[in-house]
């Protein structure tokens, strides 16, 4: 164990970041430095760069990168030592220990947006440069005091990053996807492409997903729609989450998923695995890129036909884009009933019109009479997903699909959001049943929950 000045914080692995750390968020100009059972740290941004500023005329960052870390924690931490004791440095050992991990950070982590990784109330960082750093909290943008020395030093981050997986950040490949261990996913985008820099953009997802009852408490959907979705889960039916960007599909697939029978087999198919199902018996899959050769490649849809092969009970596909779009569908109307996907659209009627704009697209000489069939018979529901003005994150509608009519696709609304109603009075509900009957009554009856169901929508 590397001697640590009394009264100081320790390093160590965080199990949820690439790197080490404990420092937080900044508030009132200041850095703090909080943790369970420490007391907070107040140090002013200029101490820190000083003592930065000097390390970094000592030490090589490049050299230092290289040293086994309990070597590279022993290096910082004598060197900020002797940093504070040869400029008379009002500072106290909790302190050097906070500046010494930072540094730390600096040079083997992800910077000073370590702290952000740790950070609970983060869901995004985005990183446009070596001076703009921006997270996303409670569905809101805000600027952060967060500072990367410069631009070399942003890039080499987003290398370290891309490393880890395997990847490479340059000029033939400034575009990377990769993720972190603790699950978030990061996207890269360096010069030419990006013009002024190199920009970082970090999705965080919760240790713990949300249930289904914690975004009922928070607003998303009411209790009603909770206990139907719940039944919908459990009777196996096949569901297409549809929604923006940020809208919150991977969150309310998540909160479905983790109503799936422990015993059941379940099957993950992710571009970036996101998917954290609480689950027992899940076998996670994860597309590869091709290499520098151009060889290598393994798609979404090669994952999706082995996976059938693998004997699961339901398949679960992070995003709906491509080719796989149907097999998909073809696994939903060949017996794994209960399977779900996401997918990028407007509407629900606007997810319907992209998946069989995917299959006459990705499939030669395919009619769209027979897209819409297939779409129309491997589909139960459509829940579409929107994220407001004010960044709250709710269920615009929940809709079943039924039978082709008149060359078109019928699908009736069985539960929508009524907030943004302009004759809608200050105490009417912001969610409704519209009172329509389902034409799945055969699958929640086969699950034995036909009682349920009719207590649900008949309270």
């Amino acid at each position: 164990m590397v001697p640590q000045p009394e009264g100081a914080l320790m390093f160590g692995r965080r199990s949820d970041t690439q790197g080490f750390g404990f420092l937080g968020e900044e508030e009132s100009g200041f850095l703090t430095a909080p943790g369970a059972g420490r007391k907070e740290l107040l140090i002013p941004p200029e101490l820190i760069e000083q003592v930065r500023g000097q390390f970094f005329n000592r030490i090589d960052p490049s050299a230092a990168s290289a040293l086994p870390p309990d070597q590279l924690i022993l290096r910082i931490t004598e060197a900020v030592a002797k940093i504070v004791d040869e400029e008379k440095l009002q500072v106290n050992g909790s302190e050097q220990a906070a500046i010494s991990q930072e540094l730390f950070d600096d040079i083997v982590g992800i910077g000073p947006i370590e702290a952000l990784l740790a950070d609970p109330t983060v869901s995004d960082i985005l990183v446009n440069g070596p001076d703009t750093v921006y997270v996303e909290r409670a569905g809101r943008l805000e600027l952060t005091g967060y500072r990367f020395r410069s631009e070399e030093h942003v890039l080499e981050v987003a290398r370290r990053i891309a490393a880890s997986v395997g990847r490479r950040v340059d000029e033939a490949n400034p575009m990377v996807d990769a993720r972190l261990k603790d699950g978030s996913r990061v996207n890269v985008i360096a010069p030419p492409l990006s013009v002024y820099g190199t920009v970082i953009s970090i999705r965080k997802f919760a240790k713990s997903p949300l249930s289904l009852e914690d975004l009922a408490v928070g607003g998303s959907l009411s209790l009603q729609m909770c206990r139907f979705l719940q039944i919908a889960a459990q009777s196996r039916l096949n569901i297409l989450i549809s929604g923006g960007t940020g809208s919150g599909k991977t969150t309310l697939l998540n909160a479905l998923s983790g109503l799936i029978h422990e015993e059941e087999r379940i099957v993950t198919i992710e571009d970036a695995a996101e998917i954290s199902l609480q689950r027992p018996h899940v076998v996670s899959l994860e597309t590869r890129q091709r290499n520098s050769e151009g060889a290598g490649e393994v798609t979404q849809r090669d994952l999706l036909r082995n996976s059938l092969r693998m004997r699961p009970d339901r398949i679960i596909i992070g995003e709906v884009r491509g080719a796989e779009v149907h097999d998909m569908l073809q696994a939903m109307n060949t017996g794994h009933d209960g399977s779900m996907s996401t997918i990028h659209a407007n509407s629900a009627r606007d997810a319907l019109l992209r998946l069989e704009n995917l299959m006459l697209s990705t499939l030669a000489n395919y009619q769209s009479s027979g897209a819409r069939q297939q779409i129309a018979s491997a589909l139960d529901l459509v829940i579409h997903v929107e994220r407001g003005a004010n960044g709250r994150r709710f269920i615009r509608s929940i809709n079943e699909i039924v039978a082709v009519e008149a060359g078109v696709i019928g699908s009736q609304i069985l539960f929508d959001y009524r907030g943004d109603d302009e004759g809608r009075e200050q105490n009417d509900p912001l969610f409704r049943h519209s009172g329509a009957r389902p034409h799945f009554e055969e699958k929640i009856r086969r699950a034995g929950l036909t009682g349920d169901l009719q207590e649900v929508l008949h309270p």
